[in-house]
């Protein structure tokens, strides 16, 4: 059976693009996923500092200086002064805190003997903290 269809023509495939405009496609392609990943690798470098711990430990001594710093991230700051023996030079103990229940403890403290418990986090930038060591809880200590 013939058909009275007239012949169809070839598709006509259609114009490609000039190979500039290619090649800067792909490097806007690559520059997106590049700057996506060193986006990802910052966001998962910042995630393990916060939440691994390089050391930990307690410290006792007297709350001498405690305040709230910062512009934007706002933290708690303070000193702890460490005298081994009545008399001497007491050696001073920098900390960073960010929970306010725990700067309370520390503040109804003021003026008594605490024992601090901090964890040291390394390579975190000054809105975590001025310090890397981080208080996690404060006690006061009786007195002998």
């Amino acid at each position: 059976m013939t058909s009275n269809a007239p012949d169809e023509a070839p598709p006509v495939e259609p114009p490609r693009r000039p190979l500039a405009a290619r090649a800067a496609r792909g490097l806007k392609r690559f520059l997106l996923f590049a700057a996506l990943a060193v986006l990802g690798a910052t966001a998962l470098y910042l995630w393990a500092a916060a939440n691994f711990t390089y050391s930990s430990g307690e410290r006792a001594g007297y709350v001498q200086k405690f305040s709230k710093k910062g512009w934007i991230c706002k933290t708690w700051e303070g000193e702890l002064a460490m005298a081994s023996l009545p008399g001497a030079m007491p050696e001073l103990f920098a900390f960073s805190l960010r929970d306010d229940a725990v700067a309370a403890e520390i503040n109804k403290s003021l003026g008594s003997r605490v024992t601090l418990q901090y964890e040291q986090h390394l390579g975190l930038p000054s809105c975590f903290g001025e310090t890397s060591y981080w208080v996690k809880s404060a006690r006061p200590v009786a007195s002998p």
